[in-house]
């Protein structure tokens, strides 16, 4: 329906150009003019290399390997940030020069904690990102981000993830943003806003429902219906499509309800254009065209695999198989008319981006901007407001060290800086600052600090436990840091137990690591564990016998240094846990925005080793550390709380107000939360859902009103006949430090 007046706009322009050359070049001509006049101009061959990414090597193999065709986009994992931005260069100059039509091709990256050429910032992974509870801080971060990306050639970056973390087992929880949908869908506004603000396109993944697979295995099939469907999995991608409008979205390796994704007409048809308006191009993970028959056996050969995707949606593939798209044209088996509404798609992401006007790139940039201080300095301030305390007996932290002069570091996560599985670095992690040289850098000559692996990260074997045990009874303190590490996409990492396709059966601390933490209990010292990984494992020991517990997921190149501050007390630790952790491995999923009849609260609440009791019949059915928690060394007071409209209409917003007060003796950051519990609906609705926060730093008894809006439509639920309806009753309004430590509580009343 759109194409007559877009031919239309096209012929006035043509004619305004005159002799100037053809209407695509012109880049005063309307977007959709230029785009429909190359298009006329292509052949089909031409139009199917746009609907594939092709990798580019080294300077010198660039003209064998392209020769005079172009590609939608090509990517680069092997070089550092300079040498790439030298490739793209000279790859862009081929394909102007040599390309009949002079079409560029828009460069890719990773870029979920910093782009993944090697020697640019390494920032704190995803799961970091969103325990700081600061999208304002996460939007600075992906605009430095895309400054970084911009310098070396960069122009999209295949992130952020908006996959729901509820399943525990699952390796990728730390490329994450958490367990909730609310919260995902503001941090992921903020990271598509940041880079996007400087010219580098963002690719919100895994569309769609792709973080709870069954079993907890990478790419599995995810069970669930409509309800869940659109309640939970589609939530954050119809926010931060319509609110920050993402240049692309990549689908999921995964099944939904028995329907393979990446070849499903519903889903990237009907559901994401559709549905949800996603105007940019779609592009497939990598390899998963092909896998629509190698792994689901939906189609009988690749060739099938690549007509059922492109016509499902899937513009271009990161694969093989869309080579084989033209021979299917020519065969009868798919019409061009497909191929050319994907390749449109994709001419318009480059018109958009400006590339047919040429893309400078100086590679002495590379020099000024990438990992200047100035970045380097903005990983610190994501790391220090993603380091959460979990516990603190007897106000143990900051430690004193006029009490506790030596300090003994002891496990395998200790001297090792846990980057995450999206980092550049080398597997010896020395690209960053650990913990034990955090420490040592950070006490000068005020105290000791001495190192004891105590056992590695994976295996059985137990013969340094000993050793370790001996140098902790030689010292005044023991932190212990034990966890997870995980395999870097760019590089190999031996042995992981985290990152992408290595999942967990147990959530055990693996190897010998909790033998090691009783080892060191045991000794009498007073000890401070700190959890260092991408997913939490079960810690209930530590909760229980250490004086203090500290978590910090994979939080980049500064990591070691942000601990070593909140441990000292020169960082007032503001981060709270955006996932929960487990008591054990069969209390998963645990999940705090669960329905009232998932966990049981009206019969005995479960038992002990000593005292069976109904559901669990040896533990409580709850979270040890639940969803929205982090300790401060100063403590909070809430009053006052204000709605301003107790009976609201359903198209609404209230403005909920609440004063808190900072009672304790030092500075401190507090992130106020607000919670919605419905609590008569027609289908079942969480016990209470996230539906608004703010962080805000106040000085030592200073006080300050926050206000929160909230939209009456995110009181809506998916009724009976999925329909999205605010349904008329009443609503509590819950606020407080976390979603079971609620403050205040209020009714509104929807007539």
């Amino acid at each position: 329906m759109k194409l007559k007046p877009i031919i239309i706009s096209a012929m006035l322009c043509a004619t305004v150009s005159g002799a100037a050359g053809p209407l695509y070049k012109n880049s005063k001509a309307p977007i959709d003019a230029r785009v429909e006049d190359l298009l006329s101009r292509m052949t089909l061959d031409e139009k199917c290399m746009q609907l594939q990414n092709r990798q580019v090597g080294h300077v010198g193999s660039i003209a064998d390997s392209f020769g005079e065709n172009s590609y939608g986009t090509t990517h680069e994992m092997s070089q550092n940030a300079y040498e790439a931005a030298k490739i793209f260069k000279a790859l862009g100059e081929h394909v102007k020069k040599s390309n009949r039509l002079g079409i560029p091709i828009i460069n890719c990256a990773e870029g979920i904690q910093g782009i993944i050429q090697d020697s640019c910032t390494l920032y704190p992974l995803a799961l970091a990102q969103s325990s700081t509870w600061n999208p304002e801080l996460i939007e600075k971060m992906t605009a430095a981000c895309g400054r970084e990306a911009r310098a070396i050639g960069i122009r999209q970056v295949l992130s952020p993830v908006l996959d729901v973390a509820r399943e525990l087992r699952w390796g990728r929880v730390e490329e994450t943003f958490g367990e909730d949908p609310f919260l995902i869908a503001e941090m992921g506004k903020a990271f598509v806003n940041g880079y996007q603000s400087e010219g580098v396109l963002a690719m919100v993944k895994h569309f769609v429902a792709h973080g709870s697979p069954y079993g907890g295995l990478n790419t599995a099939s995810v069970p669930g219906g409509e309800h869940e469907f659109q309640s939970v999995y589609l939530y954050p991608f119809r926010r931060v499509i319509a609110e920050a409008r993402p240049g692309a979205v990549m689908t999921c390796y995964s099944a939904y309800d028995a329907v393979p994704v990446t070849g499903s007409k519903h889903y990237l048809t009907d559901v994401l254009r559709g549905e949800l308006g996603h105007t940019g191009y779609c592009y497939s993970d990598w390899g998963s065209v092909e896998r629509i028959y190698s792994f689901h056996h939906a189609v009988a050969s690749p060739e099938e695999a690549a007509v059922k995707a492109v016509k499902s949606g899937v513009d271009l593939e990161v694969g093989w198989t869309y080579s084989t798209l033209a021979q299917s044209v020519r065969d009868g088996k798919l019409d061009e008319k497909v191929i050319d509404d994907a390749c449109r798609r994709i001419l318009r992401a480059k018109f958009e981006l400006g590339l047919f006007e040429g893309d400078k790139i100086d590679p002495e940039n590379v020099k000024k901007i990438v990992r200047c201080k100035e970045h380097v300095d903005l990983a610190r301030q994501v790391a220090d407001e993603a380091v959460i305390l979990l516990e603190n007996k007897d106000n143990f932290l900051p430690l004193d060290l006029n009490k506790y002069p030596k300090i003994c570091v002891v496990g395998p996560n200790g001297h090792f800086a846990n980057m995450g599985d999206y980092a550049w670095v080398d597997c010896d992690g020395k690209e960053g600052i650990d913990l034990f040289e955090g420490l040592t850098e950070a006490v000068g000559d005020r105290a000791t600090v001495t190192y004891s692996e105590g056992c590695d990260w994976w295996s059985q074997d137990d013969s340094k436990i000993a050793d370790a045990v001996k140098a902790v009874e030689e010292a005044d303190v023991a932190v212990v840091a034990v966890g997870t590490r995980s395999y870097y996409l760019a590089r190999r990492m031996d042995k992981p137990t985290s990152g992408e396709g290595f999942d967990l059966s147990s959530l055990e601390l693996p190897g010998k690591q909790h033998q090691l933490l009783e080892a060191v209990i045991a000794t009498g010292k007073p000890v401070i564990v700190t959890f260092i990984g991408g997913k939490p494992l079960v810690m209930k020991y530590a909760q229980e016998n250490a004086d203090a517990v500290l978590a910090q997921w994979c939080s980049g190149e500064q990591q070691g240094a942000a601990l070593a501050g909140v441990i000292l007390g020169d960082v007032n630790p503001s981060g709270k846990l955006t996932v929960s952790f487990p008591r054990s491995t069969g209390n998963t999923p645990c999940f705090y925005n669960h329905y009232p009849t998932d966990r049981v609260e009206t019969v005995e609440r479960g038992g002990t080793l000593d005292n069976p009791q109904f559901h669990y019949v040896f533990e409580l059915p709850e979270p040890l550390w639940n969803f929205g928690r982090g300790l401060s060394y100063t403590t909070f007071e809430y009053s006052d709380l204000e709605i301003d409209n107790k009976e609201p209409k359903d198209t609404d917003t209230l403005t909920v107000k609440v004063k808190v007060t900072n009672t304790g003796e030092r500075e401190g950051k507090e992130t106020v939360q607000l919670y919605v519990h419905d609590r008569i609906s027609s289908v079942s609705t969480p016990i209470q859902q996230l539906k608004g926060f703010k962080k805000i730093n106040l000085a030592p008894g200073e006080s300050r009103v926050v206000e929160i809006d909230v939209p009456m439509k995110e009181l809506a639920l998916w009724n009976e006949d999925m329909e999205l309806v605010v349904e008329p009753g009443e609503f509590e309004i819950q606020v407080g430090a976390a979603s079971d430590d609620i403050r205040l509580r209020d009714v509104v009343t929807v007539k």
